[in-house]
């Protein structure tokens, strides 16, 4: 099994601990973005996973490949080009105060990378599973159309395609709503990750689901994305992410899933004096394509996924720093403070 990402990698500069920006002259400089933090997921599980993008040719983009190879992603498929390295600045909530991040990727060098720029036969190359999101068509004019390629590509040849809706109002810039773009993309899609706000902004879809309640509403979830597999056929399964957000540093997190035959639910974890959700969602989608890989059952794979998702918020950085053995352990009921000797 051979898995290819394709998407964005940034710089990422981060406030110490909960700081305000400025608040210290430091910032920890790490790297992330959704399709690698998949990527890091995958390779950390001991899967087959090479990331697809383009990084100008600089160090510091020869530092965020290195990265990558400690993870034992493959980075063979990445391209350099002009452009530069994107950055995003994060400030850690905590309690009321809501974490904030600061986009600076604009000219990046996968959004002004040119159509024809990528062979796909090189890229899809023993390639058996492909990942976007939602983000990438959101960079630029140029991103999307290698976007909409990319997912076309990959499903003439038979390839499983993922896709995270991942929506991001701050990024859709260039003339087109986010609808416009994933309602073309969703036709070449087989299994789509979301949650429910992704879901209307992204595919244009009503919901009365009332996420300020707290509580997972069963039927109006199944309802939504029942609506979601009649209006693309092509999807094998969607799954979706539930979080509860109490605080910035208090949530409760769950997940659901439907494959035409079935609604699961997950267990649901109370996640308190949370390190790091950025990256949750990644995480998330990572544990699933494992799981639907890796495990007979449907609902198996859901729970893989929320458990490690839910570990990653205990992790610093945009990278899930953890093993399948950890993921099992919680999902075995070892979810306990004690030292692990």
């Amino acid at each position: 099994m051979k898995i290819l990402t394709f998407g964005e990698i940034m710089l990422r500069l981060k406030t110490p601990g909960v700081e305000r920006f400025f608040q210290n002259p430091v910032f920890e400089a790490t790297f992330g973005g959704g399709e690698a933090n998949v990527a890091v997921s995958l390779a950390n599980y001991g899967m087959d996973v090479a990331l697809l993008t383009v990084l100008p040719d600089n160090p510091v983009a020869d530092s965020c490949v290195r990265e990558l190879k400690y993870f034992g992603v493959d980075t063979s498929r990445i391209l350099r080009g002009p452009g530069r390295l994107g950055i995003y600045y994060l400030e850690a909530g905590a309690n009321q105060l809501p974490s904030k991040v600061v986009y600076d990727r604009e000219n990046s060098a996968i959004a002004v990378a040119k159509p024809d720029s990528i062979d796909w036969e090189a890229a899809f190359a023993d390639v058996n599973w492909f990942h976007i999101s939602g983000i990438t068509p959101s960079l630029s004019e140029t991103a999307m159309e290698l976007s909409l390629q990319s997912v076309k590509e990959a499903h003439n040849r038979g390839i499983t395609v993922s896709c995270d809706l991942n929506y991001r109002k701050n990024l859709w810039k260039y003339g087109k709503k986010a609808s416009e773009v994933m309602t073309v993309l969703m036709d070449s899609v087989d299994v789509a990750i979301a949650n429910e706000e992704d879901i209307q902004m992204s595919l244009g879809l009503s919901s009365e689901i009332k996420v300020e309640s707290g509580k997972l509403d069963r039927e109006a979830y199944k309802a939504l994305t029942d609506k979601v597999l009649d209006l693309y056929p092509n999807l094998r399964l969607i799954a979706v992410t539930l979080r509860e957000s109490y605080s910035a540093s208090h949530n409760g997190w769950s997940g659901c899933m439907n494959d035409r035959q079935d609604f699961y639910v997950s267990r649901r974890y109370d996640i308190c004096n949370i390190v790091d959700r950025v990256g949750a969602g990644d995480s998330f989608c990572g544990g699933l394509i494992y799981g639907l890989n890796h495990y007979d059952s449907h609902l198996d794979a859901l729970q893989f996924a929320v458990a490690a998702s839910c570990l990653k918020h205990s992790v610093n950085g945009d990278f899930n720093r953890v093993s399948a053995g950890d993921v099992e352990k919680l999902l075995q009921g070892d979810g306990s403070d004690r030292v692990q000797r």
